[in-house]
């Protein structure tokens, strides 16, 4: 399994005409993670080398605007490159409770239609993750009504056994997910490459002595 990182914006608080907002894209087996998306990620995208087409999953660590605003837009003008297939798997978005609600009110607000489907897994925050007086009870928003676009998604919570949220475990690695501490409940993401098998000759090895 081949992996690499690709950092393209490392800026915080407000844009800058030479650093972007945060985000950074690992790239595993063809497929683009997108870390955090940030204003003027879409734009950063074309001045690289890699293809924004290629993105499966999207990972949003906390909701701080220099971290999530850019992703409607990115969302809108990846629709704009692909054409309708009822049959793709949808994109992955895991972020913290709230983030669907967001996604889906943006979309709607601003008239906008997904020629993709995508599916939001959102992580529930523990209080201690945040100053008492920031925490936002967002439980709420889990009731609202589910659009056609962002009807599929978990609601992921805290396993106690483990201290994480496991996001994604397939052959190759385990995703987790693990509780930070900032001004508004944060998460940081592990990327767990599982123990692979030797391969062994045994016959060239006996010929060798």
């Amino acid at each position: 399994m081949s992996m690499d990182i690709t950092f393209l914006g490392t800026g915080s608080a407000y844009p800058s005409p030479t650093r972007g907002a945060s985000a950074l894209v690992l790239r595993r087996e063809g497929e683009c993670w997108l870390f955090d998306c940030g204003e003027g990620t879409q734009t950063q995208f074309m001045r690289s080398h890699l293809r924004a087409g290629r993105i499966t999953k999207i990972f949003i660590t906390h909701l701080h605007g220099d971290h999530f605003f850019g992703l409607p837009g990115l969302l809108c003008t990846l629709s704009l490159q692909v054409n309708p297939d009822p049959t793709k798997p949808p994109v992955d978005i895991y972020g913290p409770l709230g983030l669907r609600y967001f996604i889906r009110r943006s979309l709607e607000l601003s008239h906008s239609q997904l020629l993709f489907p995508y599916a939001v897994h959102e992580l529930v925050p523990t209080r201690d993750q945040c100053p008492v007086e920031e925490f936002k009870e967002f439980s709420s928003l889990d009731g609202d009504e589910a659009s056609p676009q962002g009807a599929q998604g978990r609601i992921l919570h805290l396993d106690p056994v483990e201290n994480s949220y496991l996001l994604l475990e397939d052959e190759q690695l385990v995703l987790k997910a693990f509780r930070l501490f900032h001004r508004v409940p944060s998460f940081g993401f592990v990327v767990e490459e599982k123990p692979r098998t030797g391969k062994l000759n045994v016959q060239k090895l006996k010929d060798l002595g």
